[in-house]
């Protein structure tokens, strides 16, 4: 069919293409190492329990089952997770507060419908969730970005922004954020807390990672000093399994009636089925033992992939130190490009996810991502090799006639 150029809505025109799913055709070849996707360890996944809370859910509830069901989602469901916010992180919330969605990212796409008109100012972390980058796009929202120091949001920097024009919210990742790894100290959270309350701004908390930490103290949310303000995303998928796309939100009532609105617009409701199955599973097992599991691999692959970093690349190339989650943060020397270190890493078969896509208002940034998740701790060492002959090679580009070494990398 011959192109119709007015066919389009303009709010899809500027929307990107994730990078990372473009990046996943490549790590297709088997022989290439990924340290791209963001992806659970398929290992952990509880095949053997879903299978027979799956059975139990036919067998307790039968066709009923395959119903359609409400908006909000299942109230024995939403009830345990409201047990485990008083259990974990000493928030009490009501279960009428809590909509389950299809994954958390789903509740990025309905905040935005109910909070945003064109030319809204948006605050988002800077490197930010490129997930969620690409979901508020759609919503044409004018990004202004707040630099992530090593504990959480450049306060002057907010302060100042929020003092140029109106706020509507800010997006962030406080525990382990995606992609830098990083975690917002107690202190920085309540003041960001203090300026969105000066400000009366939205606080959206996404922690699809905060229970899977390595070492260190939890910090407070968000919700704890704003609780008005603050909407809170949660996921199955880091700590269960990410096919089930099962999320969920928690809002305070006076935007909850929107949400469920826009949720009932959406799609009526997230599967019934798939709900009765996590809410059986989580019935059977000890989900806090499961999750010391997948915490405990992914510590140890997190080392590795930093002992591996530390004997193959120069010293030079910093990296960030994670308490926990999915992700290594690096930082190339001034006037590199990490993207086209990604395209001689291709050539060396194997692949990371360079910074650009994680800022909206910057290219040619020196920064990229790893994820240590699903990569062997013996497959790692090779994979820095390789990281380690790309960035030669990437040098020798840069400085043809320079027949300097690479600097020796020094034990970190």
């Amino acid at each position: 069919m011959e192109m119709m150029d007015n066919i389009f809505a303009k709010r899809i025109q500027a929307v990107p293409r994730s990078f990372i799913r473009e990046i996943l055709k490549v790590s297709l070849d088997p022989a290439v190492i990924s340290f791209a996707g963001g992806l659970p360890n398929p290992a952990f996944f509880p095949i053997a329990a879903l299978r027979q809370a799956a059975d139990q859910v036919f067998a307790e509830k039968g066709i009923a089952a395959l119903q359609y069901s409400s908006s909000e989602g299942d109230i024995g469901l939403r009830q345990l997770i409201a047990d485990r916010y008083l259990a974990k992180k000493g928030l009490t919330v009501d279960p009428d507060q809590i909509i389950i969605t299809n994954g958390s990212q789903q509740g990025i796409d309905l905040l935005a419908k109910v909070l945003l008109n064109p030319g809204d100012r948006v605050l988002i972390e800077e490197p930010g969730y490129l997930g969620a980058i690409q979901s508020l796009s759609l919503y044409q929202p004018r990004f202004v970005p707040v630099p992530l120091e090593v504990d959480g949001l450049d306060i002057p920097r907010l302060q100042s922004v929020c003092a140029e024009g109106q706020v509507k919210m800010l997006y962030a990742v406080p525990n382990f954020q995606n992609p830098s790894g990083l975690t917002y100290s107690d202190a920085n959270r309540e003041a960001v807390a203090a300026v969105a309350g000066g400000h009366r701004f939205i606080v959206v908390e996404d922690d699809p990672y905060g229970e899977l930490r390595f070492f260190g103290q939890s910090a407070r949310s968000f919700a704890h000093y704003l609780p008005e303000q603050t909407v809170l995303l949660g996921s199955f998928s880091k700590i269960v399994a990410p096919g089930l796309r099962l999320g969920w939100i928690v809002a305070p009532g006076w935007i909850h009636e929107k949400l469920l609105i826009a949720k009932q617009a959406a799609d009526l409701h997230t599967s019934s089925f798939a709900q009765a199955i996590i809410g059986r599973f989580l019935h059977n097992e000890d989900l806090d033992r499961h999750i010391a599991g997948i915490t405990a691999a992914y510590g140890r692959q997190c080392r590795a992939l930093q002992e591996a970093l530390a004997r193959n690349l120069p010293d030079e190339i910093r990296f960030t130190r994670p308490q926990g989650g999915m992700f290594l943060w690096g930082i190339l020397p001034e006037g590199m490009d990490s993207m086209a270190l990604f395209a001689e890493a291709v050539t060396e078969k194997v692949v990371f996810v360079p910074g650009d896509p994680f800022y909206t208002g910057k290219t040619g940034t020196a920064a990229f991502r790893l994820s240590f998740t699903t990569v062997d701790a013996q497959v790692m060492e090779e994979g820095a090799q390789r990281l380690a002959r790309a960035l030669a090679g990437y040098r020798q580009k840069l400085h043809p006639r320079s027949e300097d070494p690479l600097p020796v990398p020094r034990a970190r």
